[in-house]
């Protein structure tokens, strides 16, 4: 564990969580200069002099006096431990207010990672003004989670993402599941269809939003979106990994949404990723115009946040 040699008074920005946005945010705020504290159960993080980590279950009240305090924002990046609505429901609602509560005391604002499953529009491209109402299932979750916040007395921001690729993301349709297959130059499976624009966000981008809404009082207590660049087909981006690879374009076929809906009827798995085959069906669109004017910020070129991609996961096999 490395120890901040900083005074306990300095602020500090915690960071519950260590997947790829936990992770991103954390490296990102300590080479800026900041003091970070990381939690999360195992007590897992970046290894950085200005990073503390610390072994706590952010969803028990009674561990989060003391490793809150002295914050100034606390960025709550902790996912469900499974992808299922059911887990959902019973792992989220009760570690936000946990946290919420114990910001609250602390005078920190809580920035939260935010996906597109509440929104109700989702046919349309989706704006910060367009409205967050979806019901039932996963997207259902999403919007009372983003409501619980609203009503909080604590001070908040939800920066929205779409489909996440990056360094460290693994778990996503532009992750693992399509950069081991194009890397080693081999055809590829995606779901609903390969030519429809889609919206994917670069975790790194994601970080640096969440970061920034942050530091200015006048953005808190919104709805963000963070930039994200031009939606692109399923097989643009397999295309755009492949050039940054060096590897051959890659033959792109797609898994009819009537098959994965068949699987569900035996598969739970499949059935929870049956239930966003809308994403993947029809256009879906992410219009981060306004965010990045109130920002200051822009998304990372295709070309860049690829050839990182890729480098990352050249690394992973040294």
């Amino acid at each position: 564990m490395s120890q901040s040699p900083e005074s306990p008074a300095e602020a500090v920005y915690v960071v519950t969580g260590a997947g790829p946005v936990g992770w991103t945010v954390a490296e990102q705020l300590a080479a800026a200069g900041h003091r970070v504290r990381v939690l999360t159960r195992s007590g897992s993080g970046p290894d950085h002099p200005r990073i503390e980590k610390k072994a706590v279950d952010v969803s028990d009240p009674s561990q989060l006096g003391e490793p809150f305090r002295d914050a100034s924002a606390v960025f709550h990046c902790i996912h469900g431990s499974q992808y299922s609505a059911r887990t959902w429901s019973e792992e989220l609602p009760g570690a936000e207010q946990s946290v919420l509560a114990a910001a609250g005391e602390a005078g920190a604002v809580v920035v939260f990672p935010e996906s597109l499953y509440s929104y109700s529009e989702p046919d349309r491209p989706m704006t910060e003004a367009g409205p967050r109402d979806a019901r039932g299932g996963k997207r259902g979750v999403r919007t009372a989670l983003l409501k619980a916040r609203a009503a909080s007395a604590t001070d908040t921001v939800s920066v929205v993402a779409s489909d996440f690729f990056g360094p460290r993301v693994r778990l996503s349709h532009a992750g693992e599941r399509m950069l081991k297959p194009v890397r080693a130059g081999k055809s590829l499976m995606v779901v609903g269809n390969t030519g429809l624009p889609h919206s994917f966000t670069y975790v790194p981008d994601l970080a640096a939003a969440m970061i920034a809404a942050a530091q200015d009082p006048a953005l808190w207590n919104r709805v963000w979106h963070t930039p994200t660049g031009p939606a692109l087909s399923q097989r643009q981006i397999a295309e755009a990994f492949a050039a940054a690879a060096g590897a051959r374009t890659p033959r792109v076929a797609a898994v009819p949404g009537w098959v994965l809906r068949t699987m569900g009827m035996f598969s739970s798995d499949s059935r929870e990723l049956a239930e966003t085959l809308y994403q993947f069906e029809r256009p879906f669109v992410m219009d981060s115009r306004a965010s990045e004017r109130a920002l200051g910020l822009h998304p990372t070129p295709l070309k860049a946040a690829a050839a990182a991609t890729v480098a990352w996961w050249g690394n992973q096999e040294q």
